[in-house]
């Protein structure tokens, strides 16, 4: 269909205009952390929580290479386990930001001080029970001992799922026998096999990223002497990027799609336009986020923007400006493009509206952008049309993008499309 038609079948109806932040945002989760304690007290005998079983681990990154590692387990609702582990299941579920926040305060993080060193051998003790969390297929009962503490900070950041209470674990033991899929037990017994390598194998073998993230971060991929705890948040942003430098290579010799594209996704309080033309692989995240949004919180302030790009053969730094975010939204093109057989040069727009008022991962980005890709989209002539009719749509000048966008400056355009 024209784009035209296409952003016309867009607008809202008044009733699912956005929401101000000031005066709808929701506090029910302060209660509902306030119920965390109590639920703690009941599932928990003398030092010891029994019968918990945990979907996940969580590696966090303050003093590295001395880091706080942690196994995850719902307070309370063991039969629910699975429903606790990030996935993309929740994006299909619809969940919104207090459903997020709730599911994840509701996870108690067991943890306890380590080295992210040499793991290669830690099968037993604390260590050796998360891996065997982290590398099987369906949530594991255990046991754990804690101490008589707990945190009931919330965390969160632009790149993780929030994390929720947390206490100090003195041992933890498995009271079932784990099931690991045997790709997975192949990557672990091929000492000399590389991180990257296995990342692969594994993904293309069926596994998302999801499951990746925490085989990673329990340190059960790499070379046997290179084997370490990643924090998760790195592990995210390295899953991300190796599965794209994968399917970057995949499509490299693709033909190109033959006509300008636009997709339109909005989930959580993030609208995401990405815009495929004609050409070789090129990609481009541009963020716009605006004032009394989580990351710009000066309710009278102006949109910040921010962007990162590459070219046919990649990029050799880490992105700074918009971080996972950036691989998150390049991996979910790339999947599209390598499902077409195509290639193409990309623009993911990301408008962040004051109704993202928690962070809740970038995984709500790699399944928008996604899931953009279901369905009809809309044609335009060319990829500066396209910009044109789309920036009407955005918190943004056309002026401002351009000098923000390197491939909308870059890319050659008749006079016309700036007329």
């Amino acid at each position: 269909m024209r784009l035209d038609e296409y952003i016309e079948d867009l607008e809202p109806d008044e009733d699912q205009r956005r929401r101000r932040l000031a005066e709808q945002k929701s506090y029910e989760i302060l209660d509902y952390v306030d119920e965390v304690k109590d639920r703690f007290s009941e599932v928990t005998q003398g030092d010891t929580m029994v019968g918990s079983t945990s979907p996940s681990v969580f590696v966090g990154r303050s003093n590295y290479p001395n880091v706080s590692t942690g196994i995850l387990s719902p307070v309370g609702a063991e039969e629910r386990a699975a429903e606790f582990s990030v996935s993309g299941e929740w994006y299909q579920r619809g969940l919104g930001i207090d459903d997020v926040l709730q599911y994840r305060t509701g996870l108690l993080n067991s943890n306890r001080g380590a080295n992210v060193g040499n793991v290669s051998d830690a099968w037993d003790g604390f260590l050796g029970t998360q891996r065997e969390v982290a590398i099987a297929d369906r949530p594991v009962d255990v046991e754990i001992g804690l101490s008589n503490s707990l945190d009931l900070d919330l965390s969160v950041d632009d790149v993780t799922s929030p994390t929720g209470p947390a206490a100090r674990a003195t041992s933890a033991d498995l009271t079932e026998n784990p099931h690991v899929p045997r790709p997975v037990k192949k990557t672990l017994e091929d000492d000399d096999w590389q991180a990257q390598g296995a990342m692969t194998y594994l993904y293309r073998r069926g596994f998302d990223v999801y499951d990746i993230n925490d085989i990673l971060s329990a340190g059960a991929l790499g070379r046997g002497e290179n084997r370490r705890l990643v924090p998760t948040r790195w592990s995210i942003t390295a899953v991300d990027d190796t599965i794209g430098k994968f399917l970057r290579g995949q499509i490299r010799t693709n033909p190109s799609v033959n006509e300008t594209q636009v997709w339109m996704n909005e989930y959580v309080g993030n609208r995401y336009w990405v815009i495929l033309t004609p050409g070789q692989w090129e990609f481009e995240l541009v963020e716009m986020k605006a004032p009394g949004s989580i990351w710009n919180q000066d309710p009278n302030g102006e949109t910040w923007m921010g962007s990162a790009s590459e070219g046919f053969e990649g990029r050799t730094k880490y992105v700074e400006e918009t971080a996972g975010a950036y691989y998150a939204s390049r991996l979910a093109a790339l999947e599209h493009l390598e499902s077409v057989g195509r290639q193409a040069k990309c623009l993911v727009l990301r408008e962040v509206s004051d109704d993202y008022w928690a962070p809740v991962g970038v995984w709500q980005i790699r399944e928008s952008v996604r899931n953009a890709f279901d369905g009809e989209f809309g044609e335009a002539e060319t990829f500066h049309g396209a910009v044109r009719e789309i920036v009407p749509q955005l918190p943004v000048s056309l002026g401002d993008l351009r000098r923000k966008s390197d491939m909308l400056s870059g890319l050659q355009a008749n006079l016309t499309d700036f007329s």
